[in-house]
């Protein structure tokens, strides 16, 4: 049976991510939570979750010795699916600015910034049900609806550079960051695995997809 590696870097709920796609998967894939390099290197495709700082959780994944070479050589080279999930996706960034500037993966060229409504009254963190609004059709997207709602936390965005990486948005007194996406990588700042039926499905596609 493939196996989808959901990786261990002392950040993420990993619990409930694990669970959200051992019931996407349907027995199609095993889903092996792990902090071993070696099963990054030998799995079929690789989810990144991520909460809480940027900084920090960057360097907690580089803190696992081989972890973020086996990530490059798994997904870049031979181009594994890969899914970052929160900060999971923030990672993927050149860099970010929380807490001063920090090097990314820099597998999407752009920044990780504050978030910044128009309006003032808007609260950050942003949290809750938005709906999603998509820039451009992707296969995690197959049959989800446009305008669909899906589970956000967070306080910062990632700005890609390029216009084609920016998969979808959503609106929080201005337009944010909720998809990204490049040949076999993606990912979502919304939580798939709190997104209910929308975050399913994604997951789904996920567990499909072979770009």
């Amino acid at each position: 049976m493939p196996v989808t590696a959901l990786i261990d870097y002392g950040s993420g709920n990993l619990a409930s991510a694990a669970k959200a796609l051992a019931r996407a998967a349907n027995g199609s894939s095993e889903i092996v939570t792990t902090a071993d390099p070696e099963i990054v290197l030998t799995s079929e495709r690789v989810v990144l979750p991520g909460v809480g700082a940027f900084a920090d959780c960057m360097k907690g994944l580089s803190a696992i010795p081989g972890m973020v070479e086996a990530l490059r050589e798994k997904v870049l080279k031979e181009g594994a699916p890969f899914l970052g999930i929160c900060v999971g996706m923030q990672l993927l960034a050149t860099v970010g600015v929380e807490f001063g500037r920090h090097a990314g993966l820099g597998w999407i060229a752009g920044e990780v910034v504050k978030i910044t409504p128009d309006d003032p009254a808007l609260k950050i963190p942003h949290m809750g049900w938005n709906e999603l609004k998509f820039e451009q059709p992707h296969p995690l997207l197959d049959g989800i609806a446009p305008g669909a709602h899906a589970y956000f936390v967070h306080s910062f965005q990632l700005v890609p550079v390029l216009p084609d990486d920016l998969i979808a948005t959503t609106d929080y007194g201005g337009p944010l960051t909720a998809m990204v996406g490049n040949e076999n990588i993606a990912g979502t700042q919304f939580h798939p695995e709190k997104s209910q039926a929308t975050g399913l499905k994604l997951l789904e596609n996920f567990l499909k997809w072979r770009p």
